[in-house]
Parts: C-alpha cells; structure tokens; sequence
C-alpha cells in the first residue's frame, strides 16, 4: 500500500482511520483518536446526510471535554497548515468538517 503523501510544511492529524489505511501505513504527524466521534456515534449517524444535523450537535457535545486537545490542534493550525484525515467518502458530512468548524470558532 503507498503511503499517504502530503506537501512540505503541513500537519497532518488523523481524527479517524477506516479499512484504506492506518496510522502505521500513512505519514501522518499525530493520531488523535481521543477527538474523533464515538464508535456509538458514527454508527448510529451511518454517514446518512439527514442525521448531518443531529450528528453535528451531538459530535459538538462529545468534544465540549477536549478543550485541551482543541487548543492544541488550533495551536498547529497557526504554525502550518493543519490536515485533518478522515476515512469518509461524503466531503461534506463527516467528522473532519464538524471539527474544523469548532476549530475555527475557537
């Protein structure tokens, strides 16, 4: 398998790994599995885009507790540009925009 391939300067931080990779296989900075969505939460949402905004509240309240974690991550985000992987084939509802978005709102 090759290995996942980014630009000179990023940070790359795993949220999530599905079956295409893991964080072994991909050159990734930090997984950081403690601020992805709880397995309950990703298998009730299912990746059906009519759960997006439930999913969403609910993915926000889960990661009300990594304030630390969150600090972190928009720390990097201020020194390179910040990467963030997920194993989604939706772009536009998976775990990685929620967690932007809270990212940007800071």
């Amino acid at each position: 398998m090759s290995r996942l391939r980014l630009r000179t300067g990023c940070a790359c931080w795993s949220i999530a790994f599905g079956r295409a990779a893991s964080p072994s296989e991909a050159a990734i900075d930090r997984w950081l599995k403690e601020v992805a969505s709880s397995g309950e939460l990703r298998r009730w949402f299912g990746h059906d885009s009519r759960k997006w905004d439930e999913f969403r509240r609910k993915y926000q309240a889960e990661l009300s507790g990594q304030d630390e974690l969150l600090r972190e991550l928009q720390q990097s985000a201020q020194e390179a540009p910040l990467v963030l992987v997920y194993s989604a084939r939706d772009q536009e509802h998976n775990e990685a925009v929620v967690l932007r978005d809270v990212l940007e709102r800071g």
